[in-house]
């Protein structure tokens, strides 16, 4: 809904300010002012995202009774690249 509103507003106010402009006198700082409101007007737009909402769930307790590490495995020839490869290979005891 805010998003209608501020894209009607913004439509209006871009048709309420579209006059043939004058390069004497004060037209070009009025149209500087006017670019910049209509520019914070848009921008203002987006929505707001705030912080996340706290966490209160809990999963459980957990138990790391493994112990893993990483060995290299056996060597392989990559056909594509030309190269030997050795590839990482996890173990848990």
């Amino acid at each position: 809904m805010n998003r209608i509103f501020y894209g009607m507003l913004t439509a209006g106010i871009i048709a309420a300010t579209a006059v043939p402009a004058n390069a004497g006198g004060g037209d070009f700082a009025a149209g500087v002012f006017g670019g910049l409101a209509t520019g914070a007007l848009i921008g203002s737009a987006r929505p707001y995202y705030g912080p996340p909402p706290p966490a209160y769930y809990y999963d459980g307790p957990r138990y790391y009774d493994r112990y893993c590490h990483w060995e290299r495995g056996r060597p392989y020839w990559d056909d594509y690249e030309g190269v030997w490869r050795r590839p990482r290979i996890r173990v848990c005891d």
